[in-house]
């Protein structure tokens, strides 16, 4: 690691913490809403990580991808720009063992976890983004491997029209277009944007348009929330499949989510029931020009209703819910299938010794037409030392089904496997909470167990790939988050430096050849330097240190200047600044120098 950069931003902290403090953005009075049974952030007894609007605003990112980035312990493997394409990771789980919610709406696909971030939506529409790390099958249910990610919309915005137009390098330009209106009874939010570039090298220029409605009716009694969201990709894809010398492929998808949600309160019990319907469309071909030689097009739809409810008694808090979703995939290569699940969900949050003692132990029942039953159990722990101080732990049962490309895809290189279970783990984790005035710190160790992992082997050279659950796996790893606030200059200043270790330990496998590949992020490092020393002008600086288990380590900065005058914004947004040569996933080129830079206007 190079030592320079964060001896500067040490150095920094030292001398800054001489100045006067003040708090920093109050995390403790947030609700968790990810949940059955909600709690403010301050009493979760998970590793819980809060992207807030002010955080995005000054992350030096114009999309979900790249600021999922900057959080120790999420590890985003990007192909091209703006996130055209990109997989999701969690403490060193793979794309297909995290989950993705949008306000509480499950997206996993049942094709595959490459399209998890298909649904990410603009950064102007986002209120916060919570991330759960560690087992939450028993939350969540399925896919939620070892971690899940929520995404909650904002619910009002002022009413006005936002004008934004971004150009940059590699022939990039962004133009977005945002409407909020605020009534006595309702408020809606509408955005539309599109996203064009050239490409950062050969056959990797893109096409992404998003198209995003948000409304909330009748507030003022039972308030009914209605989603909509459009999402389309049409993108270059040198190497980001198969080959890294399959230079002409070729991908598009489509991807739509729609969705009512409403609370009702009664008493001491609360429902929330949820209606939503997700489809994605992925077509892929392998030599853009000539479709003939190898194209697959992949259709899925998941239809699901589900309530969620929490009851208070004197013996503390009751959360259940009930989960029903019916999912189809139409496909010319794994053909047509369906799938109905069941997830019936069950905790209970005991609160002792004057409420400094919780415990929350927990269990979900999935049903799945092709995989029948299975149980997840699991219990957090918190105990609530002082006011400022709590220790937490945790430890459950996770799992994850087969995708339909596990299962079904074939190619003259790849066969799937209908005889897959389900990969299953067992995972714990314990950690400490430390808050006071403007710095907090969290720190935790984890583990994870996990088995009937999906290998691809073969016994020799010349034979296709098999899907099997062969490969077995220990997880075990660190990971510490520190922020600190103050007042420098009369504004406010915000440091932030997070760290993960993994280890990963993959047991042998039988078969001659396996292309089990694990490549964790071993040691990631994050450092970010939000400030403001004039009244119009802000700036941030962010820093990035990674070592995969396979490969060298590399260094990124990244860095971002806001000028504000009446109702502009001008700003400079750059990644990669000193063009670090490096590969996420397939031996596929970062980009290197990103500038973008941008105007936006508020008609108010």
């Amino acid at each position: 690691m190079k030592l320079l950069p964060l001896g500067l931003l040490l150095l920094v902290t030292i001398k800054t913490s001489l100045a006067q403090e003040s708090p920093q953005q109050a995390l403790d009075s947030v609700v968790i809403t990810s949940s059955r049974i909600d709690l403010p952030f301050k009493e979760n007894s998970r590793t819980i990580s809060i992207i807030t609007s002010t955080d995005i605003k000054n992350s030096a990112t114009t999309n979900v991808a790249d600021l999922l980035q900057q959080v120790a312990g999420v590890d985003v493997r990007r192909r091209g720009a703006d996130g055209s394409q990109a997989d999701l990771y969690i403490r060193g789980g793979s794309f297909d063992q995290t989950l993705l919610l949008i306000d509480g709406m499950k997206l996993d696909d049942a094709q595959t976890g490459h399209h998890t971030l298909n649904m990410a939506l603009p950064l102007e529409v986002i209120e916060r983004i919570e991330i759960i790390k560690g087992p939450a099958a028993r939350v969540f249910g399925q896919n939620a491997f070892t971690g899940a990610i929520n995404i909650v919309t904002k619910k009002d915005m002022n009413t006005g029209l936002t004008l934004q137009a971004e150009g940059g390098s590699y022939g990039q330009k962004n133009a977005a277009i945002t409407v909020g209106s605020n009534f006595e009874n309702s408020s809606h939010i509408i955005h539309v944007s599109k996203n064009t570039s050239d490409g950062y090298r050969y056959n990797t220029d893109f096409d992404n348009q998003s198209y995003f409605i948000k409304s909330i009716l009748n507030k003022n009694s039972l308030p009914i929330s209605f989603i909509a969201n459009y999402q389309e990709r049409k993108f270059g894809a040198n190497g980001f499949y198969a080959s890294p010398a399959a230079k002409d492929q070729y991908e598009e998808t489509q991807t739509s989510l729609v969705g009512f949600s409403t609370e009702i309160k009664s008493g001491k019990l609360t429902w929330k029931p949820r209606l939503y319907w997700r489809r994605n469309q992925d077509m892929y071909v392998f030599i853009r020009n000539n479709p003939d030689v190898y194209r697959n097009l992949h259709q899925t739809n998941k239809i699901s209703a589900e309530v969620n409810a929490s009851y208070q008694s004197g013996l503390g808090i009751t959360g259940f819910g009930l989960d029903v979703s019916q999912t189809y995939i139409a496909s010319n290569n794994l053909g047509n299938h369906n799938r109905f699940t069941t997830n019936l969900f069950l905790e209970h949050r005991f609160s002792l010794l004057n409420d400094a003692l919780s415990i929350t132990p927990g269990v979900a029942v999935s049903y799945f037409s092709d995989f029948k039953f299975h149980a997840f159990p699991g219990v957090d722990i918190g105990y609530q030392v002082t006011d400022n101080f709590q220790l937490y732990g945790n430890i459950g049962y996770t799992y994850r089904i087969p995708t339909y490309t596990d299962l079904y895809y074939t190619s003259p290189t790849e066969l799937g496997n209908e005889q897959l279970d389900p990969e299953e783990a067992i995972s714990e984790e314990i950690g400490v909470k430390f808050t006071y005035k403007g710095f907090r710190f969290s720190g935790a160790f984890f583990n994870r167990d996990s088995k009937k992992l999906i290998d691809y082997v073969k016994n020799d050279l010349a034979s296709p790939w098999q899907a099997t659950n062969i490969a077995e796996l220990n997880t075990m790893g660190f990971e510490a988050q520190t922020d600190y606030s103050f007042f420098m200059a009369n504004f406010t200043q915000k440091m932030s430096l997070g760290y993960t270790f993994l280890e990963d330990d993959l047991k042998e496998v039988s078969s001659n050849f396996s292309r089990y590949s694990v490549n964790s992020l071993k040691h990631q490092f994050v450092a970010t330097f939000r400030s403001q020393f004039f009244k119009n002008i802000s700036h941030s600086i962010v820093y990035r240190y990674a070592q995969r288990t396979i490969g060298d380590s590399y260094n990124v900065y990244d860095a971002s200047l806001n000028y504000e005058f009446k109702n502009f914004n001008f700003s400079v947004t750059a990644n990669n600044i000193f063009q670090a040569d490096y590969t996420e996933t397939n031996l596929v080129p970062a980009v290197k120098g990103l500038v973008l830079f941008g105007l936006t206007y508020q008609f108010k």
